[in-house]
């Protein structure tokens, strides 16, 4: 540029400096006063462009949050210390986090994008203080909520075990799993499951008392279900399938054919006789089954498990005949017999009547026991039935073929007392020998009502044969004959009118009995209490007795005391009147000398000696 521009520039621009600027206001006037903001001017706020406010208020809202929202945001980690972690949530100031919230995440680093809520928008240090474990519930609550309402499968942690089940982490919230679950089969073992992470779907939400119920059984069910139309429509009956022991009862075990259940009854387990299943099988085990019934919708499939294996009888030896003898075990007890199972699956029934030659009958459990290995014969057979009949007292010779060289009648025996009928007692003699003492046959002076009243079952008594029935086996048997018969000795002690001296047992309604000895018990009729001065014989008083009436056969005897001194007195007057006859004939001898001698011609006359 040459200098004569060089000036020209000078100039125009000191003009241009110089020249006054001409505002707005002074441009128009009235425009600038109408549209003039007075609140501004009162306010002492220096107006500013629209243009420039709204660029300003695009900035704030790119850059900084609304510390007063409880909104959760992201934020940058920029430092980190020992204790907090540092986080730019572009606010006024940094936010500090405990490191204790990040103990999920110990690979926390500067620069790492985390979501934050706030806590305290000023501390007493004016410090921003954040929440990353707030966030994390808000935040696991939405993604908990939404998982519920889609179905979404979301990934758990499991914790630890509970009553009823076990807690697992998802999103960061403990959640409840219910043991029932956790899987389509039983749970035995819970533990296996801790510290693992596993696939659930969320099932249940309670808002209220903040509770999660999460499942993993409900995402293998749909599979499941497939599978499992898919083997019903496949089931045929007689089919042979492998199943898993699933569940064991008392009444049967329950099969897992691959997502369809069957069950396998107690008595389709084996053909012998068990107590319980898991004696044949246990839980988890393999084991091949065979399809015996289903209903119409194949929702109940009844299985077996002995049917895969051939029925017992029918493998049973041809040499197995009537007669036999042959061992075997106990399996059940009945009152009238006990079944013994001679071969896996084969069993006979030994009667009662069969245990023993005793034709006094007795409970089964007398004999055997469950679980008692015994010998028997066989005494029927019948393949076709399935049944066969045992006899244990075959064993032993039959005691009533030389009973007549054994137990002759008059023959004294000693035996145990086995039983008590209203009319007798039955003794064993032997086993197999009974006999019955007739409760007349007990005892010569006692008056027994009941034999528990003379003996008791256990006891020994010695007894002596009356009677033998060998066709009907029956013994008449006798234990008062073992012994002499006091009232033979009785009868001449205690004859008619003899006199015996003792008191007044006890008073009874018509009299008075007394007890002379332990075996004589005499009456007393009332009317024959009277004594000599006309009062009553009392009880305990100690008086002549005389004996009026003995009846052996009935062994009655009847005494009294006023037979006595009313004897004493006939006898005085018998007396006395003899005497006085024997006077008087004394006082006139010449009369009676005349009589006698007129007698005495008469008696000559007449022809008479």
């Amino acid at each position: 540029m040459s200098e004569k521009e060089t000036n020209q520039a000078e100039v125009e621009a000191t003009e241009a400096v110089q020249a006054p600027v001409i505002s707005e206001a002074q441009a128009n006037p009235e425009k600038f006063l109408k549209e003039f903001d007075w609140h501004n001017y009162e306010e002492g706020i220096e107006q500013v462009a629209d243009t420039k406010l709204e660029e300003f208020e695009k900035l704030v809202s790119e850059n900084f949050v609304d510390t007063l929202d409880d909104e959760v945001v992201e934020g940058t980690v920029i430092t980190i210390t020992d204790r907090d972690a540092i986080i730019d949530i572009n606010a006024k100031s940094e936010g500090v986090i405990s490191l204790n919230e990040f103990r999920y995440n110990p690979n926390l680093a500067v620069g790492d994008k985390v979501e934050v809520l706030i806590d305290v928008r000023e501390d007493a240090t004016g410090q921003l203080v954040l929440s990353h474990r707030k966030a994390r519930v808000i935040k696991a609550w939405d993604r908990v909520n939404n998982a519920h309402d889609t179905g979404e499968i979301v990934n758990g942690f499991v914790k630890c075990r509970t009553k009823g089940g076990m807690i697992v982490d998802v999103f960061g919230i403990e959640a409840f799993l219910p043991g029932s679950q956790i899987d389509v089969k039983p749970i035995r073992d819970y533990d296996q499951y801790v510290n693992k992470t596993m696939e659930f779907k969320v099932v249940k939400i309670n808002h209220e008392f903040k509770n999660i119920v999460v499942s993993h059984k409900a995402l293998i069910e749909a599979d499941i279900e497939e599978q499992k139309k898919e083997i019903i429509g496949q089931l045929e009956k007689g089919q042979v399938l492998e199943g898993i022991v699933k569940n064991i009862t008392s009444y049967g075990v329950f099969i897992d054919l691959g997502g369809v259940d069957g069950l396998v009854h107690i008595t389709d387990l084996s053909w012998s006789r068990i107590n319980h299943p898991n004696e044949i099988v246990e839980l988890d085990q393999k084991l091949n089954v065979v399809i015996l019934d289903f209903d119409e919708n194949k929702s109940r499939i009844q299985l077996g498990l002995k049917q895969l294996s051939k029925h017992p009888w029918e493998a049973l030896g041809e040499n197995v005949k009537v007669g036999d003898k042959v061992k075997g075990k106990v399996v059940v007890i009945a009152d009238y017999g006990a079944f013994v199972e001679v071969e896996e699956g084969v069993e006979g029934l030994v009667h009662v009547s069969e245990m023993s030659w005793s034709t006094h009958l007795r409970s089964a459990q007398d004999f055997v026991s469950v679980g008692d290995e015994i010998d028997a014969v066989i005494l029927t057979l019948d393949r076709e039935d399935r049944k066969m009949s045992l006899g244990i007292k075959q064993l032993t010779p039959d005691p009533w073929t030389d009973i007549t060289t054994k137990y002759p009648v008059g023959s004294k025996h000693s035996g145990i007392v086995r039983n008590f009928t209203n009319f007798g007692v039955f003794v064993e003699l032997e086993e197999g020998i009974d006999g019955l003492i007739y409760i007349s046959d007990l005892s010569w002076t006692k008056k027994i009502k009941h034999p528990s009243e003379f003996c008791n079952v256990g006891d020994t008594l010695d007894v002596v044969v009356l009677e033998l029935d060998v066709e009907g086996r029956k013994l008449s048997l006798g234990h008062k004959q073992t012994t002499e018969n006091p009232w033979d000795k009785y009868e001449t002690e205690f004859a008619l009118d003899t006199v015996h001296k003792a008191a007044i047992t006890e008073m009874v309604d018509k009299g008075a009995t007394i007890d002379f000895n332990e075996d004589i018990v005499a009456f007393v009729p009332a009317r024959h209490l009277e004594k000599e001065d006309g009062s009553k014989v009392a009880k305990g008083e100690e008086v002549e007795f005389k004996i009026i009436e003995f009846n052996k056969e009935f062994k009655r005897v009847v005494a009294s005391h006023t037979a006595v001194f009313r004897e004493e007195e006939a006898k005085i007057v018998k007396q006395a009147v003899r005497k006085q006859e024997a006077q008087a004939a004394e006082a006139k001898p010449t009369l009676g000398d005349a009589n006698d001698a007129l007698q005495a011609l008469k008696d000559k006359m007449d022809g008479k000696k």
